[in-house]
C-alpha cells in the first residue's frame, strides 16, 4: 500500500444506516458515513469506502439509525425551564403581566439563569438539539453556562424599556450589551445578538440605538413581532403604523432581522419580508397554548422567506422538544393554508435545521451536513416500534419520530450525549435543583 492508498487518520467515524444531509434538499443516502476531524465533517461517502478511505481513532456504527444535522432552537427563553407550568391555561398578556413576571421579578439572577440553563442543555441534548437562539436575561451568565457544557448558543443582548435584574436603565442595558459581545466575540461556540422584546416594550430611540449597533457589529436583530392582533391593533392605535411597518421606518427590517411568531400578516408584509431577507421563526406549540395566533407559513415559504423553528420558553410551550415542535410546524401550516401539500416534511426538517442555523447566522458552519462545517450532528434510532414500517426516512423523522429515539449528539465533534447518557452532565444534580426551584417559586406564589 502506497501513502497516497493508505487510509488517512481522523477523529470519529460515524457509520449510519441513512445520512441526510439536508442539503441538497430532500435527498436521503443510505449506508453512508461521516468521517470527523478537529471538530469539522471531512467527508461524506458510502460505508465501504469510507472504511477503506480512514483510520478513525473511534468509530460509531449505527446501522438502523438516520444521522442528521444537530436540531436548531431558534427562538428560546432556556432559563424558564424552572418556571414549566407555573401559569397555563391563559391569554399571552394576562400569563405574562400577571404570572410570569412578577415570578421572574421574585427569582431572577445569575443562580436562576445558570440552572435553568443547565437544565434546558440537558433536555435539548436528549432531543436532538445541539444550537440554541437565546432570549433572556443575564446573557452573561448563559454564555458561561453554555461555554463550559460545550453548546453552541446565540446569546441574546436584552433590550426593554422598564428597569429589571439585569439593567436599571436604557444606558445600562446598551453599556452592559456591548460588554457581554466584546467578552464573546472571538469565542467558536458562542455568539451574541441584540433582543429587544417586542414592538410594545422598545422605544424608538432604543431602536434607532440597536439598529445602528447591528449595523456596526454586524449583529442580528432577534425580536417578537406580530405575535397576536392585540399587538398590531395596539401599535396602530399608539403609533398609526403596525409594527412591521413601524420598525421598517426604524430602519430594521433587513436581513438582520430574526422575526420571532410573526401572526396577523397581510400578504404585503411577507412580500416585504421575502424582499429584504427576513428570518422569520415559527413558534406554533406557544403560539397554540396561549392562542396567539396562526403564522401563515405556507405563504412565506412561498414567496421565499427563510423559515426556522422554535420552541419558545418552557413557561409557555411547555418542552424543549424540536420533533415535536416541527411536526406541529408541518400539520399546522397545511390547515392554515388549507392545502395538504403545504410545507411537506423535508421543508420542515430544512426549517429545524438549516433554517435555524440561518436565524442564528451560523450557516456557513452549521444546519446541514456538509464537509467544512462544524460536526453538529445527531443519530436518530428508526428501528423502533414508532417507526416502522420505514417506507421514507424523512417522513418518519418529522411525522413519527420522537425525542426519545436520539441515541447520539456530537457538537463540533465532541460526543454531548451517548447511548442516550448525557456526556457533560448529571441528570440526577439538574432534578434535585430543580425541585429546589419548585419549592422557591411556589412560596413566592403563595405569599
Amino acid at each position: 500500500m502506497t501513502p497516497d492508498t493508505a487510509p488517512k487518520p481522523c477523529d470519529l467515524l460515524i457509520e449510519a444506516g441513512w445520512v441526510v444531509p439536508v442539503d441538497p434538499h430532500g435527498v436521503v443516502l443510505e449506508d453512508h458515513a461521516v468521517a470527523v476531524s478537529g471538530g469539522k465533517i471531512v467527508a461524506m461517502l458510502p460505508t465501504r469506502e469510507a472504511r477503506a478511505r480512514f483510520a478513525p481513532a473511534e468509530i460509531v456504527s449505527r446501522p438502523h439509525s438516520a444521522l442528521i444535522p444537530g436540531l436548531v432552537n431558534a427562538h428560546t427563553h432556556n432559563p424558564m425551564t424552572l418556571l414549566r407550568g407555573v401559569a397555563d391555561d391563559l391569554p399571552l398578556m394576562e400569563w405574562l403581566q400577571g404570572h410570569i413576571w412578577p415570578v421572574e421579578g421574585a427569582v431572577i439572577g445569575p443562580e436562576f439563569v445558570a440552572d435553568g440553563i443547565e437544565l434546558a442543555i440537558a433536555e435539548m441534548l436528549r432531543g436532538g438539539t445541539t444550537c440554541a437562539n437565546e432570549n433572556y436575561f443575564f446573557p452573561d451568565v448563559q454564555a458561561a453556562v453554555y461555554q463550559r457544557h460545550g453548546f453552541r448558543a446565540r446569546v441574546g443582548l436584552p433590550v426593554i424599556d422598564f428597569p429589571t435584574a439585569w439593567a436599571q436603565s436604557d444606558d445600562e442595558y446598551f453599556d452592559r450589551a456591548i460588554e457581554v459581545h466584546d467578552q464573546w466575540r472571538d469565542d467558536s461556540l458562542i455568539a451574541t445578538a441584540f433582543v429587544p422584546h417586542a414592538p410594545y416594550t422598545v422605544s424608538d430611540t432604543s431602536f434607532e440605538r440597536i439598529r445602528m449597533l447591528a449595523d456596526q457589529l454586524d449583529m442580528p436583530v432577534h425580536l417578537h413581532t406580530h405575535e397576536t392582533r392585540h399587538e398590531v391593533e395596539e401599535s396602530l392605535q399608539k403609533y398609526g403604523q403596525r409594527p412591521l411597518a413601524r420598525l421598517d421606518r426604524l430602519g430594521l427590517v433587513t436581513d438582520r432581522l430574526v422575526a420571532v411568531h410573526m401572526t396577523a400578516l397581510t400578504d404585503a408584509e411577507i412580500a416585504l419580508c421575502a424582499e429584504r431577507g427576513v428570518v422569520v421563526v415559527h413558534c406554533p406549540e406557544s403560539n397554540l397554548k396561549l392562542a396567539s395566533g396562526f403564522c401563515p407559513v405556507g405563504k412565506l415559504e412561498k414567496a421565499g422567506v427563510t423559515i426556522a423553528v422554535g420552541t419558545d420558553g418552557c413557561a409557555s410551550n411547555n418542552d424543549l422538544d424540536m420533533f415535536g415542535e416541527t411536526r406541529t410546524a408541518a400539520l399546522l401550516a397545511k390547515a392554515v393554508a388549507n392545502d395538504a401539500a403545504a410545507f411537506d416534511a423535508a421543508s420542515a426538517l430544512r426549517a429545524a435545521t438549516l433554517g435555524g442555523a440561518r436565524a442564528v447566522g451560523f450557516e456557513d458552519r452549521i444546519g446541514s451536513i456538509e464537509p467544512g462545517k462544524q460536526a453538529d450532528l445527531a443519530c436518530v434510532d428508526l428501528a423502533q416500534v414508532e417507526t416502522q414500517p420505514l417506507h421514507h426516512v424523512i417522513s418518519q423523522l418529522v411525522y413519527a419520530a420522537g425525542r426519545h429515539q436520539v441515541t447520539d449528539v456530537w457538537i463540533a465533534g465532541q460526543a454531548r450525549l451517548r447511548d442516550r447518557e448525557l456526556v457533560t452532565l448529571d441528570a440526577a444534580t439538574l432534578i434535585a435543583k430543580a425541585r429546589e426551584w419548585r419549592k422557591r417559586i411556589a412560596s413566592i406564589r403563595l405569599s
